[in-house]
């Protein structure tokens, strides 16, 4: 598919091209390549983010006053293509797209100054406090209490699948600040240091043997109350600014272009039946299976484009972002199905061993072995960030008025 680019987009894409040719690493790519879960390592993911912050280029959703880059939505979205054509690896987004530009939006000019600068520079990582044992993507039920004590808050409770805890130095929080009212008007948006006392992690590894989320606990944790976002009870507003970011934040169709690539070449390694060199992308089954899957990729490509079309003309992605997430999210689980179908018993060995890319020393294995990992991995996908299901009644509410 070719876009409508006019001459300084395609001036801009070139020089994207050009920056990645030089300065993405080999084993950066090849570490994203085969990795069994959402994200690259974790140190190959910040090294990236540095070099990305060299450039300017990290965080292109925030203002460019902040470290933003100011780019048209066309040029972000021509950034995203290129770093997924290029291999880069996604960049974790509790940083840089969710947290970063809710403290843009809604923070102190004093938050603004401490934290944006050391979220580019790699300085603080962020994890996500929001789903909670019964309040997931019902999140107005959550229960993590924070009660002011003067010039504190005193939190208590509990977040569950708490992605990166293990990793991150700090956390943003949503916490109950009353019980009056609405259930969304009682929650408030709330910045902690991960090493403050009172906080505990507690490691949950996955049954693909990932280790990429965890539980929190707060026990009685004093938070200065300078490090509330916005107004006490406006957690929720900033909340559903930030769910944008994370649902729709990111085109996503070239990275589903380059899985549906591997999935190609796993198919013409693969032997069909007892007949010399005869592969299962000869297969017409496996080769109608691969075409409704590229069929859709590029409908969701579409849905993309109309998306920067209307984020050019200064609106927001809304609903829409929902179907990214959904249509995104079912695509990955789909590539997955198929390429466990097409190893079958050969797939009875689960590689556990990580991270992934220092086991892997050929083309095969780097083809085989992480295909049931990604699997059971990518179970979770249409769960996570707000379940598909809860995604197809805000679609319902928004877009239909049902």
């Amino acid at each position: 598919m070719q876009l409508p680019l006019n001459p300084e987009e395609i001036s801009f894409q070139q020089d994207v091209r050009a920056f990645l040719k030089s300065e993405l690493p080999d084993d950066i790519a090849f570490a994203n390549r085969v990795a069994p879960g959402v994200w690259a390592p974790h140190d190959k993911v910040l090294q990236w983010q540095r070099t990305l912050n060299k450039r300017g280029w990290a965080a292109p959703s925030w203002p460019a006053e902040y470290g933003g880059t100011d780019w048209s939505p066309m040029q972000t979205y021509l950034f995203e293509l290129e770093c997924a054509r290029a291999g880069a690896p996604s960049m974790i987004g509790m940083s840089l797209k969710m947290v970063g530009p809710v403290i843009a939006r809604f923070g102190t000019q004093a938050q603004i100054d401490y934290y944006l600068p050391r979220i580019l520079d790699t300085q603080d990582y962020w994890c996500q406090g929001f789903s909670e044992p019964g309040a997931g993507s019902d999140l107005a039920s959550l229960k993590c209490k924070a009660e002011l004590d003067g010039n504190h808050y005193i939190v208590n409770g509990t977040k569950l699948w708490t992605t990166e805890a293990h990793h991150a130095n700090k956390i943003f929080n949503l916490v109950r600040t009353s019980t009056v009212g609405k259930p969304q008007a009682g929650i408030s948006f709330l910045l902690m240091d991960m090493d403050m006392p009172g906080i505990s992690v507690s490691p949950i590894i996955s049954i693909s043997s990932d280790h990429e989320v965890n539980q929190v606990f707060f026990d009685s944790v004093r938070v200065p109350k300078e490090n509330l976002v916005g107004n006490q009870g406006q957690g929720w507003e900033c909340a559903k600014y930030l769910l944008e970011f994370e649902r729709g934040g990111g085109m996503q169709s070239e990275r589903i272009k380059s899985q549906l690539e591997e999935l190609k070449k796993l198919a013409a390694h693969m032997p069909e039946g007892e007949e010399p060199h005869t592969y299962l992308l000869d297969d017409p089954q496996i080769q109608q299976e691969i075409a409704e899957l590229e069929i859709r990729n590029t409908a969701l490509t579409l849905t993309e484009l109309r998306i920067v079309d209307a984020m050019s003309g200064g609106g927001h992605p809304g609903a829409e972002s929902s179907m990214l997430k959904i249509e995104f999210t079912e695509l990955q689980q789909l590539i997955t199905e198929l390429a466990t179908d097409m190893l079958g018993p050969r797939i009875s060995l689960l590689e556990r061993t990580r991270p992934m890319h220092e086991v892997i020393t050929d083309e095969l294995s780097a083809l085989v072995n992480p295909v049931l990992p990604k699997y059971l991995n990518f179970r979770a996908a249409s769960i996570y960030g707000g379940t598909n299901e809860v995604q197809r009644n805000i679609i319902a509410k928004a877009v239909l008025g049902l």
